[in-house]
């Protein structure tokens, strides 16, 4: 891998991003111009018997969708079976011909062959991205760091946005210039066609994932493999499934922002175009702040704060929006003038927002778990399902809307919804409620500082020692990894009121001296012993007890149990030392005249605290004593 960088924003001075994002970049702007181009046509300028206005936006939508469900399973696919610049190239070159087609189409004086062939290049511009989304997500993980991937699936987001937003502002004005609005549109398209392709041929090349794979050219039956190739991981498909609940909430504000303007804000055009602007500058903002948030790293506790603000937000568009006085239609101005709207624009912003940081780390947990050599097909398995609940949300909203619901209502509803599924999924696949108590930890309640977590290793099994200091210390340790870690911890932690039931859902071993506990104590080594054996991260605090005086007690020889057990099952585990600093005293701690847990304020808030992380010991290196030696090393540094 090459060297990393210090933000997401100098990914685009490197020839292994820059390239693919702007390559990226001008398919979803090209995409965005054509079709919201056409469909001014088809509403304002064009008279077409058999495709009334009314159903002018939902057939160009509905065509530029159904490839998705057609093709999505064959894209995936050749993209793991061929090398991923060749397919790259492959599409922008198919985005030349089809806007060649297109251009033919604008520029055609007979109606009667216009609207058809417009129509057909929007089926095929659908062909185009269903064959370049499985690519776009799949490139990422081979040309970045685990630290960089955040920060590039943001910035990837961000200018999807961007592109989405330029490209309907640039095809709605180019359509609109008086008898030469069609062929401007036509130069434009096939103008950016020709710009992508150029651009992608300084991509470098990603090599195939699996070259040898036969493809299977019946989409029913591979979609339905990859549906269930994706759920062996059941956090990569749930993480799926959360992503779909995204694109099915954005979709129902999307599909309804000519409406809300108009009989709700008594806006205009140019009032539901401001929605849309607002609407994506949000999105953009959260995929940024992801990287800002997660410190570089895959950090799935943003989602539950994204989908809290989700839902506080939408919700609180519904009281914004729900008494606005009667008016005349306003212009942007005019609307703008009114200190009641400033709170629906910000209600939009923010929920839009929140949405961004929901999302992107979702994104990126599912690129950096699923196996490299199925990654692209569960990405299109992904983009399957983010069209089928794409469209639910179009048959729900309308539903309410002839249930009599208005649209303040389904807004509403949605926010609701959000909020309970959100729950439900965290439920499931609690690893996402557990990184974001240890978020909170790590950044609300501590100022917590990480150095040198390179040596904490992104695959394999390994065992994390550390000294224990507090009742905390774990969820810490769950902060600075991007893995999940099980923990073999004293059973007593266990009957702690609210840490007692976070540490059961992160699914720690509970360990009882064996003079107590014979047969606890001995299950205890037999769990540890299958999460090396599954290839995870196992956490020990080899004192077996929280220092009472801040100082480093004795170790015990859990340790060495554990190392043999792994050897026992051909299992190679590196130990990793660790020291958590600065931490005795805190309000977690235990001191010996006051307890834990007792004066909230002993230390303040905002502590600074910090973990130090050492370099890997290998099995046969480790004793009691030198690993005493080197977390004591660790703790004064």
């Amino acid at each position: 891998m090459q060297n990393e960088h210090p933000n997401q924003f100098a990914l685009l001075k490197q020839r292994r991003f820059a390239p693919f994002f702007w390559t990226q970049f001008s398919g979803a702007a090209n995409d965005n111009l054509f079709k919201f181009a056409f469909t001014v046509m088809v509403t304002y300028q064009l008279s077409v018997s058999w495709l009334p206005p009314a159903m002018a936006g939902l057939a160009i939508g509905a065509l530029f969708i159904l490839p998705f469900l057609l093709f999505s399973a064959t894209s995936g696919q050749l993209t793991d079976k061929f090398e991923k610049t060749q397919m790259i190239r492959f599409v922008k070159n198919l985005e030349i011909v089809i806007m060649l087609i297109a251009a033919w189409g604008f520029t055609s004086s007979n109606v009667n062959v216009q609207v058809p062939v417009l129509l057909g290049c929007t089926f095929l511009m659908g062909l185009h991205s269903t064959l370049f989304g499985p690519v776009k997500f799949a490139y990422l993980p081979q040309a970045l760091s685990e630290r960089e991937l955040t920060g590039g699936n943001g910035m990837v987001e961000m200018g999807t946005f961007v592109a989405i937003l330029l490209g309907q502002v640039v095809g709605g004005l180019l359509v609109a210039i008086p008898s030469v609005g069609p062929q401007y549109v036509a130069i434009g398209c096939v103008v950016l066609a020709l710009l992508g392709r150029a651009v992608s041929q300084f991509i470098p090349t990603a090599p195939a994932t699996d070259p040898g794979l036969k493809i299977n050219w019946n989409p029913l039956t591979e979609t339905w493999r990859n549906l269930k190739l994706a759920h062996e991981n059941i956090v990569v498909f749930r993480s799926m499934l959360g992503i779909s609940w995204m694109w099915f909430f954005g979709a129902v504000f999307l599909s309804q922002f000519p409406s809300f303007a108009k009989e709700v804000l008594h806006g205009d055009a140019q009032v539901a175009s401001l929605l849309l602007v607002v609407f994506s500058i949000g999105i953009a903002t959260g995929s940024l702040l992801c990287e800002v948030l997660s410190k570089r790293h895959v950090e799935i506790g943003l989602v539950p704060f994204g989908a809290i603000g989700m839902s506080v937000f939408a919700i609180d568009l519904y009281f914004a929006s729900r008494s606005l006085p009667a008016s005349g239609v306003m212009g942007v101005s005019a609307f703008m003038s009114q200190p009641a709207h400033w709170r629906v624009l910000a209600d939009l912003a923010l929920l839009s927002l929140f949405a961004g940081l929901y999302s992107v780390p979702m994104y990126a947990l599912i690129q950096l778990r699923s196996q490299a050599t199925h990654r692209a097909r569960i990405i299109a398995a992904n983009n399957i399902l983010n069209a089928l609940f794409m469209i639910m949300s179009s048959i729900l909203a309308g539903a309410l809307l002839k249930a009599a619901f208005t649209i303040p209502q389904i807004f509403l509803f949605v926010g609701i919804a959000n909020a309970i599924v959100a729950a439900y999924i965290f439920l499931l696949v609690p690893e996402y409620l557990l990184r974001f108590v240890a978020w909170i930890m790590s950044r609300l309640v501590y100022r917590f500082k990480v150095t040198r977590d390179e040596h904490i290793p992104l695959e394999g099994a390994a065992i994390l020692t550390c000294n224990h200091v507090s009742y905390v210390d774990a969820v810490l340790l769950m902060a600075a990894s991007p893995r999940p870690i099980y923990f073999v911890m004293d059973y007593r932690i266990f009957k702690q009121p609210v840490l007692g039931a976070l540490f059961k859902l992160a699914k720690a071993i509970p360990i009882a001296p064996r003079s107590e506990d014979p047969a606890a104590y001995e299950a205890a080594f037999e769990a540890a012993a299958k999460v090396l054996r599954d290839g995870d991260l196992l956490a020990i605090f080899p004192e077996g007890g929280i220092t009472k005086d801040g100082t480093l007690q004795p170790f015990k020889g859990g340790i060495m149990k554990i190392l043999g057990n792994a050897e026992r099952d051909g299992v190679t585990a590196p130990v990793i030392p660790m020291a958590l600093t600065n931490l005795w005293g805190s309000y977690f701690s235990r001191i010996e005249k006051d307890g834990a847990m007792v004066r909230p304020f002993r230390r303040g808030v905002f502590s600074r605290v910090g973990l130090n992380v050492g370099a890997a010991l290998q099995p046969a290196q480790v004793q009691t004593d030198t690993l005493h030696a080197r977390v004591a090393a660790l703790l004064n540094q």
